[in-house]
């Protein structure tokens, strides 16, 4: 029975509307006494007599709190519980069951059912105060939780529909990207250049190509650029377009010779100016690294210039491999940067290779990079096959070295040959 008290202090409930609570007792005037001490603090009230008839109305309404007698003859408060429980509940409901038990075990027992909390028999006023309450912070605090995950949810769609036409947006660019190398092969006559081109993502910052000085001299470049994604991307997109050659008026390492006819900078100027327009007039946060080589087709002279980028390779007709060049700086980095020329030459049926650290730092599922010995190994392996096949065959080396995995970085490389 509900103990009365000369000052009740009120629990509100919420602002919009009041709390839903049901009262499940076989005696009638149990009920009426609780009924009319909720009713009186604002919470809408709904009586049971019985397990049953409580499990039929919490079917057809949801309620708040539930306020339920233990003891009561045919299911008891904690069957009902159990029951309660396994519905399905648009939000939580906070239980609270009635009884005159306090042994441990019992008490145990409610928990274990579903019960939030008790009250013991006869019923204080104060305590069903305190005792509703506490359901109210939880309560609120669900509610709360509720609308965090609703904003939540309606956040991750908006983020979902921004990230589907971001990556449709990146699918496009990555076949723009592919256009920049409009050849993955050329004769030209006395030696023939072949392509690897494979992005670790959409869109990836590496960038190989060739193109023709005059009728007896080829340059072919590799370039990495620093970092991932759309930046590197669009610094790839403005560099193929200053090494094109369809358009040597715009090409940065072509010039006129003295007689108007298409001439170059020597690979190191190449690179000069390339250093002096990244820093003076494009003023980004990114830098790349380069080989670059000029290519006699009458004699198999070659001038290159390394900055940054790995060694480029001579694969001799013998099966022998010589490693070539001493690293040098990058390009983008430092202003007034001396970047050094070497010089090799290439006989008939030797190769020249430049190609990206994505290939020599391919890594092991455990983290072993592939290294500049691992590729050595790789092309003596495959020195049998033509160089279209050889960069197929390397891939597929890569990739079995890799475990089967997503290649980290982009996969490049440009080989030439020469026929003499």
């Amino acid at each position: 029975m509900l103990q009365s008290n000369p000052v009740e202090t009120s629990v509100s409930p919420p602002a919009d509307q009041p709390r839903r609570v049901l009262v499940v007792d076989d005696s009638r005037a149990q009920r009426r006494i609780l009924c009319l001490s909720l009713q009186r603090w604002g919470y809408h009230v709904t009586e049971a007599a019985s397990g049953e008839e409580a499990l039929e109305k919490c079917q057809a309404e949801q309620f708040d709190v539930v306020i339920s007698d233990w003891v009561m003859p045919g299911m008891t408060g904690l069957d009902f519980c159990k029951a309660f429980r396994a519905m399905p509940h648009e939000s939580y409901v906070y239980f609270i069951l009635v009884t005159s038990k306090s042994e441990k075990g019992e008490v145990a027992d409610g928990l274990d059912g579903g019960a939030d909390d008790f009250l013991t028999k006869p019923v204080s006023a104060d305590e069903l105060h305190a005792r509703l309450r506490a359901g109210e912070r939880i309560l609120g605090m669900q509610r709360e939780l509720v609308e965090k995950n609703r904003l939540i949810g309606s956040t991750l769609g908006e983020l979902q529909k921004l990230y589907d036409s971001l990556d449709r947006d990146l699918i496009e660019a990555r076949k723009l990207q592919q256009t920049l190398v409009r050849e993955r092969y050329r004769d030209f006559g006395r030696g023939s250049a072949s392509i690897l081109l494979k992005p670790s993502g959409h869109v990836g910052g590496d960038l190989v190509g060739f193109f023709e000085i005059n009728a007896r001299r080829i340059a072919i470049f590799s370039v990495d650029v620093s970092g991932h994604g759309v930046a590197s991307a669009m610094m790839t997109a403005r560099l193929a377009g200053l090494l094109s050659g369809g358009s040597p008026e715009q090409n940065i390492a072509m010039t006129v010779g003295a007689y108007g006819q298409r001439d170059a900078w020597p690979p190191e100027m190449v690179a000069v100016r390339l250093n002096r327009m990244m820093l003076d007039d494009m003023q980004v946060d990114q830098y790349f690294t380069m080989a670059y080589a000029e290519i006699d087709l009458e004699t198999g002279r070659v001038q290159l210039v390394q900055a940054g980028h790995p060694h480029p390779l001579v694969m001799r007709r013998d099966g022998s491999i010589e490693m070539i060049g001493e690293g040098g700086m990058p390009i983008g980095l430092l202003p007034d940067i001396r970047f050094d020329r070497i010089e090799t030459r290439l006989f008939p049926g030797d190769r020249l290779f430049l190609v990206s650290d994505g290939v020599t730092e391919c890594p092991t599922p455990d983290h072993q990079e592939l290294g500049v010995d691992g590729l050595i190994a790789i092309l003596k392996e495959n020195d049998h096959l033509d160089s279209q096949a050889l960069l197929e065959s390397l891939v597929w080396n890569l990739n079995a070295h890799a475990g089967g995995g997503d290649f980290p970085d982009d996969v490049s490389g440009v080989l030439f040959d020469y026929r003499g």
